[in-house]
């Protein structure tokens, strides 16, 4: 990908953090009149206790353009700044054009390159490997790299084991060259597996299944997941993609100060810790107040763990996820003050 040489030996970092959660609050007891669940089931098996759903009226490019907007007051940036925007959604707008074009506009960008990339709740660290690799290979000033989602609009308000998991929201980072104060990007790690889509997937609506009345029938339009199987694959998978980044840069989990996993489920991330043998408050949850939100977890949860956690020069902070295709993913942090 790389024209320039000198690529590798670039220094990139991140310079400003935002993030938007739309004001409606659901909380598990709102659920329990619409489906047949309780509180105590939902903490029990996710650990979620409530979530945000955004208004009819509100797009995911919209939060995405809100939380860009917030990610740039705290770099200290304009929009004429950016150069590159890549957003991460498996809820866009509309099939085409993009969100990220959609975006592009809300925000009022330049003419720049502005595209999606879907990767499920890997999606964000696809998105901000892919941005990362571009900034260090070409003259671009910053990236704005988003994930956001509102999964509110593919939920399946029957089916009881999912429409409890999903929550609507946007993250987004600015990257940049240099040195100096922020999150430097030391390295990414990603694989996929496309041998069995339908542990988790949304059937209609593409090709395979154009929309008809037999697809809206068969409800083939709203999220499907094999949770069972999913939580068997997310852990193991998401502890590969963790200790093949971590060996790579010479490191073991016990170098980690902060670990920021997909806000999925309170037993994977529980479980990740055992089996990275790390104790559990060196991992940061927020999945209790916004649920699952897909590709805008990480950047959402990221942004929160900066200002509820005092991290200190030189600390090392692990993202990993794990999501539909499958895929899974992994980013490494040094913090600098």
């Amino acid at each position: 990908m790389s024209g320039n040489p000198q690529a590798a030996s670039l220094t990139t970092r991140l310079v400003g953090l935002g993030s938007y959660a739309p004001e409606r609050i659901v909380t598990n007891d709102d659920l329990c009149e619409i489906v047949d669940t309780s509180d105590q089931w939902i903490m029990t098996r996710t650990g979620i206790r409530e979530r945000r759903f955004a208004k009819d009226s509100e797009f995911t490019s919209d939060m995405a353009a809100e939380a860009s907007r917030r990610a740039m007051k705290t770099a200290g940036i304009g929009p004429e700044e950016i150069d590159l925007l890549v957003v991460a959604t498996i809820t866009p707008d509309m099939a085409f054009p993009s969100t990220a074009c959609l975006t592009q506009a809300k925000l009022g960008l330049g003419k720049v390159c502005s595209f999606d990339v879907e990767a499920a709740c890997s999606g964000f660290l696809y998105a901000l490997d892919v941005a990362d690799a571009l900034v260090r290979a070409r003259d671009y000033r910053y990236a704005l790299v988003i994930g956001s989602e509102k999964l509110s609009t593919i939920m399946d308000w029957e089916d009881r084991s999912t429409c409890v998991l999903f929550g609507d929201g946007a993250g987004a980072v600015i990257v940049g060259k240099g040195s100096g104060a922020g999150g430097e990007l030391m390295g990414f790690f990603s694989e996929a597996d496309g041998s069995n889509p339908s542990l988790l997937c949304q059937p209609g609506g593409g090709s395979a299944q154009p929309a008809s009345e037999d697809s809206l029938q068969k409800r083939q339009h709203f999220l499907k997941m094999n949770g069972r199987e999913i939580f068997k694959v997310a852990v193991r998978l998401m502890e590969r993609a963790a200790r093949k980044l971590l060996e790579k840069h010479g490191l073991t989990p016990a170098d980690i100060a902060c670990v920021i996993p997909h806000q999925a489920n309170a037993r994977i991330v529980e479980s990740l810790a055992q089996r990275l043998e790390l104790p559990i408050d060196r991992f940061f949850c927020n999945l209790d107040r916004y649920g699952n939100t897909s590709a805008a977890s990480i950047p959402i949860a990221l942004k929160e763990a900066y200002e509820e956690w005092d991290f200190n020069n030189g600390d090392h902070i692990l993202m990993v996820s794990f999501g539909a295709g499958l895929t899974w993913s992994s980013g490494l942090i040094r913090w600098t003050k």
